[in-house]
């Protein structure tokens, strides 16, 4: 008999998920903070340097940062990002920043006001004037101008006397921003057109109010405002010098939002198809608690008051490819319990039991990479990870509990019983429960396929796969972005179809001459010109100047400098091999040490895969490749984990394992079972990453290339690799005589 009241709270459920997430998407995106790669901005690292000569300190670097807020609050830039890195670095991200050149230039400068005579002696400094005193004005002509308080007006007395009591040029006042000792003169700048000095006025006259005016000859009302600012924020107690940095113009950013949500739809639209197709009713089910997951996702990453990037984007989508991972785990052990004749309420909990530890076991070691890149990434990979961290939690959450609990109430209903195909099996798949055994093996579209048969085919065309790569890279090399050997990239983005040779010509006619320019884009209309040279502040300015005016958009620009990519290349190293350790000792713990083994020499083979493949096709390598890698040592080991504890399952049932006979046979089996879950879940991870290469940003081009190319590889080598590594090893180690105890000699025979 149908319970028809648990069907009715199914869809009572279903009405207050969809209820929750349409009343709340307003202030998901309202609220969602948009990193600089998807609104524009830019973001810079200082590194710290003292200008007295002594030590960088704790304080020193919080006074910093004190005064660089009280800058941004100048630009009027909502919840800027300032942090101290280590010992003496800063990093500042500002994210929809209109002018970030004048932004940049407003950090930068130390905005040390001085004034001095015309052989440069040092008269006043900022230290005497009145703290936020500075303001705005307009002078006796109407011009504007910029009014500053003197602490001390007796002070400010005696030098207006001295100096008045002298002749022409000798009684002029200096004003300097930022004047440097043994490099600017005023002899010097007077001769230029464009002087670096603020004003220079003559003091004829003894002042017995304690203001002055700066009178700057190019001072318009925006820029005395801004210098008026700059000054009441005070000068920043250290010098900072950029060594890294990158810059997204407004149209870049919008652009790549727009196209990377657009294939996160179209990747998920997909996916959800699969799951109705193939699983019928757990799929509709999966659809609810995957749609239920995106949401809790954002919803979380909101309340973290994290940052969305492109990247974060990317992991969210992969995320659910990802987080489908566990329904399909679940549906195919059920299914299975299923085909043995079971009923439906018995093959839920069967399924439902022995699913847990695997999916469990796949996603902590998922977690370990994503730990380990939120560690050693950069701000761009952090936010990835973070994204993917939070996916895991509540992927684990939704398709765990949540689909435990949806489909329960169908299960329990009963009106599921006796309908195999709404679980997508055919009634001629499920044998008569009189027939089966506690070992028996339930019936497998793959049970004629011997996998153990050809793995020597399998060591050998990996191997001569590993050779190649090592003669590719050591030919070929791989084409490393500035991330990693320093230098500066400038990403254009034309309204229409540009070619290399003219954006060769167009930084050509302002004295830039890049490495090389690459195209891409539908249309080729992004061009990627990369110099050897870490640009300075200045050029970056003067590039961008020149190629917003020719195409319409303001490029980006990216400036790492060697010790940073020296950092990132050591960091990524680390962080590859970290991973690694971390699974090693997990999987050992979890397993045994030959799995461990054999899952991390199946690792390293699918990071060298992509690593080769790279260096073959000659697609930059960046840091998102690197996040790329460590995705795909997750998903892969996650992928090798099921085999893994399939195999150890089987294990325990068949008790008396002794010959490579019995071994085989386990592998087998175990690989026979997993072969549809590992097929299909590849499957949904692969429609999200290929419409993320097909629709998703340029930007993520090359991260989605990596991700496709280490899907394929990690699928084989879970499948073709990894347990018959196992299996060869383990039979090593059965063949082994044991050694003797005294104990052994005194048991009897049997």
């Amino acid at each position: 008999m149908v319970k028809r009241g648990r069907i009715v709270a199914f869809f009572l459920v279903l009405v207050l998920i969809a209820s929750m997430i349409g009343s709340s998407t307003n202030w998901i995106t309202n609220n969602m903070k948009l990193g600089l790669d998807l609104q524009g901005g830019f973001e810079v690292l200082y590194e710290v340097k003292s200008v007295s000569g002594t030590d960088i300190d704790r304080e020193m670097l919080v006074s910093t940062v004190s005064a660089l807020n009280k800058r941004v609050n100048v630009l009027g830039v909502s919840e800027p990002r300032i942090d101290i890195e280590g010992e003496n670095r800063i990093r500042v991200q500002l994210a929809g920043v209109e002018d970030q050149t004048n932004a940049r230039e407003l950090l930068s400068t130390e905005a040390k006001l001085t004034f001095r005579d015309i052989n440069d002696n040092l008269l006043m400094d900022g230290t005497d004037l009145v703290e936020n005193g500075a303001t705005q004005s307009f002078d006796q002509s109407n011009r504007p101008s910029v009014a500053l308080k003197i602490k001390d007006a007796e002070k400010f007395r005696e030098i207006t006397r001295e100096l008045s009591s002298k002749l022409y040029p000798e009684n002029m006042m200096v004003i300097w921003l930022d004047f440097e000792e043994g490099v600017d003169s005023f002899a010097e700048e007077r001769q230029k057109d464009e002087p670096k000095y603020l004003s220079a006025a003559t003091v004829e006259q003894v002042f017995h109010q304690p203001e002055v005016q700066i009178q700057g000859p190019t001072f318009t009302v925006p820029s005395a405002k801004e210098l008026a600012d700059l000054l009441n924020a005070g000068a920043l107690p250290v010098e900072l010098e950029e060594i890294y940095s990158t810059s997204v113009g407004a149209q870049f950013g919008e652009t790549a939002l727009q196209k990377t949500v657009f294939a996160g739809a179209v990747g998920i639209a997909i996916i959800f198809l699969f799951m109705l197709i193939v699983y019928r009713v757990p799929g509709f089910v999966a659809v609810v608690t995957l749609s239920l997951y995106i949401f809790l996702v954002l919803v979380v990453f909101n309340a973290m008051n994290a940052v969305l990037t492109l990247p974060g984007i990317a992991a969210l989508i992969l995320g659910v490819g990802m987080a489908v991972d566990a329904n399909i785990i679940t549906y195919e052990r059920i299914k299975e319990e299923l085909k043995l004749g079971k009923s439906m309420m018995s093959a839920f909990r069967s399924g439902n039991r022995n699913s847990l530890s695997t999916i469990l076991d796949a996603n902590i070691t998922t977690l370990l990479a994503a730990a380990v890149m939120f560690v050693y990434g950069t701000s761009s990979v952090q936010g990835f990870a973070t994204m993917l961290i939070v996916s895991i939690l509540m992927s684990f959450l939704t398709a765990v509990l949540g689909t435990r609990l949806l489909l329960g109430l169908w299960v329990h209903s009963r009106a599921l019983n006796n309908k195999p195909h709404l679980f997508g099996l055919k009634k001629e798949e499920i044998m008569d429960i009189k027939d089966t055994k506690e070992d028996t093996v339930p019936p497998n579209k793959f049970e004629n396929v011997d996998f153990i048969k050809h793995r020597k085919k399998f060591f050998i065309f990996s191997t001569a796969m590993v050779v190649i790569g090592i003669a590719l890279l050591s030919t070929l090399k791989l084409n490393l972005g500035i991330d990693f050997v320093s230098g500066t990239r400038v990403e254009i983005m034309g309204e229409t179809t540009i070619s290399a040779e003219e954006v060769q010509q167009e930084l050509a006619s302002i004295n830039f001459e890049p490495r090389d320019v690459v195209l891409s884009g539908a249309n080729k209309e992004i061009a990627v010109a990369r110099f050897l040279d870490e640009l300075n502040q200045q050029e970056i300015a003067t590039i961008k100047e020149h190629l917003s005016a020719k195409y319409g958009s303001e490029p980006n620009v990216s400036t790492v400098s060697s010790i940073v990519g020296q950092e990132i290349s050591r960091n990524a190293f680390f962080a590859v091999l970290i991973a690694a350790l971390g699974i090693i000792i997990y999987v050992t713990i979890r397993f045994e040490w030959i799995f461990a083994a054999s899952a991390i020499i199946a690792l390293f083979h699918d990071a060298f895969f992509i690593i080769a493949f790279f260096s073959l096709v000659r697609l930059e390598v960046d840091l998102t490749f690197i996040a790329a890698v460590l995705t795909i040592v997750g998903y892969s080991i996650n992928d090798t984990i099921v085999t893994f504890d399939r195999i150890r399952e089987n294990l325990k049932k068949k008790k008396r394992v002794k010959t490579y006979e019995d071994l085989a046979e386990v592998v087998n089996l175990s690989l026979q079972q997993t072969f549809t879950r590992s097929i299909n879940t590849v499957v949904t991870v692969l429609f999200a990453v290929i419409a993320l290469l097909i629709f998703g940003s340029e930007s993520i081009t090359n991260f989605s290339v990596a991700l496709l190319v280490g899907l394929v590889a990690g699928t084989y080598s879970s499948l073709f690799l990894a347990s018959q590594l196992w299996l060869v090893w383990k039979h090593k180690q059965l063949m082994r005589p044991k050694k003797v105890t005294p104990e052994d000699d005194l048991e009897p025979e049997v």
